[in-house]
């Protein structure tokens, strides 16, 4: 467990104190959270209760109604894990701007200690940055979201199969179940103030009360929370992987997960899903080392690349040669060339393309192998590389359930050469991979893919027929 967990600064631990915190920045989840288990371990050596805190604001980039919701979708059943355990919960949802935002240094002033979620990217990338000189008490990172720690691949790895080989020698260590410590002392003290009860029939009314972007409703296919995250590894392992290695690069078969987004917002995690697919694969006599493969050297290779580079989303950290044939090709004529707004609202002559910003716009997700082909698409279409990164940047940013993760930045990016190798020459890409319309039909059932997206497409404008969809 050690090698999950950095002291972020030399504070002393503080005596007396009410409680240990655990502040569930990007893992939102009981089960399977190695930050929490390091909260209840240190909890335990100091005979004191821990509470955990989650908040919501309203000042994150591009907050809106899809994100809020899927976010608050699984607050009330955190609340009964915690509760059950015998651990305190905190959640506080700040509305408006104006509202108080310092909770987490309120809730800190009587804890003994700090634990936070090891991640680097997004908001928690931040705070990790800028609160642990300010907190005044000992501030631990620990890393629950890989399978094998990010502190283990101490530098960047360039390529999947530069990272594979080192994975598969420290998987056997740790493709183990998580810690599950019990508190030694039960928490029974008043919960705080700050707090916001959340229950399923209020969420519409508390988005509604946020200083948030309400013209962005929540997904039509993807209800936030453990729940949800649990039936959606179920009905994967029971429907889906004995086709994946199979189907995965077919939309309309429907054989991918569907777990990013509860990956992302940590609903669940990688660990139990690797342990559940593996378990599951050896029942069942079936291979799982393709989805395995994504799922952890793929995703890793991710959490290694945005923890070792200063911006993610920057074109700066292209191999030399992805960045010298895009400069090469800079001043290309490009035709046709849209703007954001033209992209954002799926108005481009590719009936391909607009399907797959369409699935963004209500699903809040696009199809692993079908962003390959709408980054592409957007590369060719934009004035310059710049204005095409920045595009799919913000379109994730503002629509994605999946997007602000290690992953979305790689997805992005691979689309201009990362992880990714030279390719025959052609104009605009240069050596970058190229992806056109009459080899995605060739390759995939476009048409049966724009048909299921126009059946979405009109569910929402009439939502009875989500039911059955």
């Amino acid at each position: 467990m050690q090698e999950r967990i950095r002291a972020l600064n030399s504070a002393p631990v503080r005596t007396p104190a009410r409680y240990v915190l655990y502040w569930a920045q990007m893992n939102r989840r009981v089960d399977a959270n190695h930050a929490l288990a390091v909260a209840i371990g240190k909890a335990n050596e100091l005979r004191l209760p821990v509470l955990v805190y989650e908040g919501l604001t309203c000042t994150y980039h591009e907050a809106n109604d899809r994100m809020h919701t899927f976010v608050l979708e699984g607050v009330p059943e955190t609340a009964r894990r915690l509760a059950r355990r015998g651990i305190g919960y905190c959640f506080h949802l700040r509305k408006r701007r104006s509202d108080a935002n310092d909770i987490l240094y309120r809730l800190a002033a009587e804890a003994a200690l700090l634990v936070t979620d090891d991640y680097p990217t997004f908001i928690a990338a931040r705070h990790n940055a800028s609160v642990p000189a300010r907190i005044g008490i000992p501030y631990l990172v620990v890393d629950s979201s890989c399978i094998v720690p990010m502190n283990a691949l101490p530098k960047r790895e360039y390529a999947a199969y530069t990272i594979r080989p080192k994975i598969k020698k420290l998987l056997p260590q740790y493709l183990v179940p998580c810690p599950d410590p019990k508190p030694a002392v039960k928490w029974n003290l008043p919960t705080p103030k700050f707090h916001t009860e959340v229950q399923a029939e209020n969420i519409p009314a508390l988005v509604g009360e946020c200083e948030i972007n309400h013209a962005i409703p929540p997904s039509l296919s993807y209800a936030g929370g453990r729940l949800a995250a649990e039936a959606t590894l179920r009905h994967f392992l029971d429907d889906r992987l004995r086709r994946y290695a199979r189907e995965r690069n077919e939309p309309s078969a429907h054989a991918t997960s569907n777990l990013s987004p509860y990956l992302h917002f940590g609903m669940i995690s990688a660990l139990e899903i690797a342990l559940a697919a593996k378990k599951h694969a050896e029942e069942h006599k079936l291979i799982a080392d393709e989805f395995l493969e994504e799922l952890i050297v793929r995703r890793e290779l991710a959490f290694n690349y945005a923890r070792h580079v200063a911006r993610p989303d920057c074109l700066a950290n292209l191999p030399e040669w992805a960045r010298k044939t895009l400069l090469q090709h800079a001043r290309d004529p490009r035709h046709p060339v849209y703007d954001r707004c033209a992209f954002e609202k799926a108005m481009t002559h590719d009936p391909l393309w607009n399907a797959c910003q369409n699935e963004m716009l209500l699903r809040g997700k696009i199809h692993g192998y079908y962003r390959m082909y709408w980054g592409k698409k957007i590369i060719e279409w934009s004035r310059t590389c710049q204005d095409a990164l920045e595009t799919m940047v913000l379109l994730h940013d503002r629509y994605a359930l999946d997007g602000r993760d290690p992953n979305t930045y790689t997805n992005i990016l691979w689309c201009f050469g990362l992880h990714d190798r030279p390719w025959r020459e052609r104009p605009i890409f240069g050596m970058i991979r190229y992806m056109g319309y009459e080899g995605m039909k060739r390759k995939t059932g476009v048409d049966a893919y724009l048909r299921e997206i126009a059946t979405l497409e009109q569910t929402r404008r009439d939502p009875f027929r989500l039911k059955g969809f």
